[in-house]
C-alpha cells in the first residue's frame, strides 16, 4: 500500500512558487506529526481501565457491572465535553484547547488513583473523562485548516492510526505495571499518563493553528464550490449557528447514529477483552503457556490501529471519497469476525491473537472515515463543532453499552459474551451508515 497526496493540496502556491510549495508541504507534514504524536499518548489517560478492574474489585469488593457503570461515567462525561469542545475547537483553536486537555486530564488520573471507594473513583474518573474530550475534535479542527478535502481521507486515516496506536501503548504501559513491575491497580493510573503530559507540552511548542499563522495561503483556496459556500456561510458565526448549522445536516446526524454503534463494539472491545484475557488470576500466569494470555489482548489494540489507516486510505483510494461505503464493508467483516472470536477458547493462544487482531482492525477501521466526513459534510470552519457532535452520539452509544456487558458477565459468568455484544452492535452500524450515501 503506498500513500499519494494530490499536488493541489498545497494550494495555488504551488503553481507560482515550487519552492514555497515545498516548505507549505513540510509544514503541513509537520502538523500532522505534532498532532498525531500528542494524540499517541491520550489514551494512556482513559484506557486503561480494564487492566484495573481485577484490583479494584479485589480492593473495594463491586460488582463488574458496578464497575461498568463506573467506566461509563468517563464516556458520558467525554461525550457531553464533545459536544462542547468541538465549538471550543473552533472558537479558539484546537492547539490551546487539545494541550490543556492533555495536561489537566494528566492530574485527574493521578486523583483516580488516591481513591477510596466506588463512588470516588467515579467521579474522578467523569471528570477525567470531560478533559479526555479536549483533544480529538480540537486536533480534527487543526489538521483539517491545513489539508484540503481530497486528502481528508488518508490524513484522518494516518491521525486515527495515532489513536489506535494510542491504545496499543495504553494496552502495553498497563501490562508492564501489573505484570512486570507487579505493581497495585493505583500506578495504572500514576505511570503511563507521563506520557500523555509530555505530548501535550510538546504539541503546544511545534504546532499551529492555520497555515496564515506561518504566512502561507490556505489549501482550501481551490476547493471545490460546495465545500467554498460551506465554508462561506460559517464565517464569523456566532456558536449558536455554528451548532445550528451542523445539526441541521441530517447525514451527520446518520453518520453520528453509526458511529454510535461502533463506539459501542469498540469500547466494548476496548474496557472487557482485557478482563477476559486477565480471568481470576489476573495477576498470576501460567508458566507452563508458551504465551501469556494477558499479552494476547495486544493483538487488539494493534489490529486497531492498522485498520484505521486502511479504511481511510481504502475511502480515498477505491471508493472516489465515498466514506459510508468504506464505513459498511469494515462493520460487516467486524461482526463477521466477532461471532467467530466468540467460538474461541483462551487457550487457542495464536488463533486467538490472529482472529482478536481482525476484529480490532474490523471495528475500529471506520473510524477514520467517519471523521473525515465531518469536513466533508459541513467544511473545514465548522470541522470542530461536528467532530463533537459526532463523537458525542459516539460515546453516549459507548457508555450505554459498558455496564450492560458488565451485568450480562455477572449473570452469567461468562467473559466471552463481549464478542456477541460487539458483533450485534457492527451490525447495527452497518446498517445505519448504508443511508449516508455521500
Amino acid at each position: 500500500m503506498s500513500i499519494t497526496f494530490s499536488p493541489t493540496s498545497a494550494g495555488s502556491v504551488g503553481m507560482q512558487n515550487p519552492e514555497l510549495a515545498t516548505s507549505f508541504r513540510r509544514a503541513q507534514w509537520r502538523m500532522l506529526l505534532a498532532a498525531m504524536f500528542c494524540y499517541l499518548f491520550f489514551y494512556t489517560g482513559r484506557q486503561t481501565f480494564g487492566f484495573a478492574i481485577p484490583g479494584i474489585q479485589a480492593e473495594f469488593g463491586v460488582s463488574k457491572a458496578a464497575l461498568g457503570w463506573a467506566s461509563a461515567a468517563l464516556l458520558w462525561c467525554y461525550a457531553i465535553g464533545q459536544a462542547i469542545n468541538g465549538n471550543l475547537g473552533d472558537k479558539f483553536g484546537g492547539r490551546r484547547v487539545m494541550s490543556a486537555g492533555a495536561i489537566l486530564s494528566f492530574i485527574m488520573n493521578w486523583a483516580t488513583s488516591l481513591s477510596t471507594g466506588i463512588v470516588s473513583l467515579s467521579v474522578f474518573w467523569g471528570i477525567n473523562g470531560y478533559f479526555q474530550s479536549m483533544g480529538w475534535a480540537p486536533g480534527s479542527r487543526l489538521l483539517s485548516n491545513w489539508w484540503g478535502r481530497h486528502e481528508r481521507g488518508t490524513v484522518y486515516g494516518l491521525y486515527t492510526f495515532a489513536a489506535g496506536l494510542a491504545s496499543v501503548l495504553s494496552f502495553l504501559t498497563s501490562l508492564i505495571v501489573v505484570g512486570y513491575f507487579q505493581l497495585d491497580w493505583r500506578w495504572i493510573f500514576r505511570l503511563p499518563v507521563v506520557l500523555l503530559l509530555l505530548g501535550g507540552i510538546a504539541f503546544y511548542l511545534v504546532a499551529r493553528e492555520r497555515p496564515e499563522d506561518m504566512g502561507f495561503v490556505s489549501p482550501h483556496d481551490d476547493a471545490d464550490d460546495a465545500d467554498k459556500a460551506a465554508d462561506a456561510a460559517s464565517d464569523g458565526e456566532s456558536s449558536f449557528a455554528r451548532y445550528k448549522a451542523v445539526l441541521a445536516n441530517w447525514r451527520l446526524l446518520v453518520a453520528g447514529l453509526a458511529i454510535g454503534f461502533q463506539n459501542a463494539a469498540r469500547y466494548g472491545l476496548l474496557v472487557w477483552v482485557p478482563v477476559h484475557f486477565l480471568g481470576a488470576n489476573w495477576a498470576k500466569a501460567d508458566a507452563a503457556a508458551a504465551i501469556d494470555p494477558r499479552w494476547i489482548s495486544i493483538a487488539l489494540p494493534v489490529g486497531m490501529a492498522f485498520g484505521a489507516f486502511s479504511n481511510g486510505w481504502v475511502s480515498d483510494r477505491f471508493f472516489n471519497s465515498r466514506r459510508y461505503t468504506a464505513i459498511v464493508l469494515y462493520m460487516v467483516l467486524a461482526a463477521i469476525t466477532s461471532l467467530y472470536m466468540y467460538t474461541i477458547p483462551t487457550s487457542s493462544v495464536y488463533l486467538g491473537m490472529v482472529v482478536l487482531f481482525l476484529c480490532g482492525f474490523f471495528v475500529y477501521g471506520p473510524q477514520s472515515s467517519f471523521w473525515a466526513l465531518c469536513p466533508d459534510l459541513v467544511g473545514h470552519k465548522r470541522a470542530g463543532t461536528a467532530t463533537g457532535v459526532m463523537n458525542f452520539c459516539a460515546y453516549l452509544f459507548a457508555g450505554l453499552g459498558e455496564p450492560l456487558i458488565g451485568h450480562f458477565m455477572d449473570t452469567q459468568h461468562d467473559t466471552s459474551l463481549v464478542f456477541v455484544v460487539v458483533a450485534v452492535c457492527a451490525a447495527l452500524s452497518a446498517a445505519v451508515a448504508s443511508f449516508i450515501r455521500r
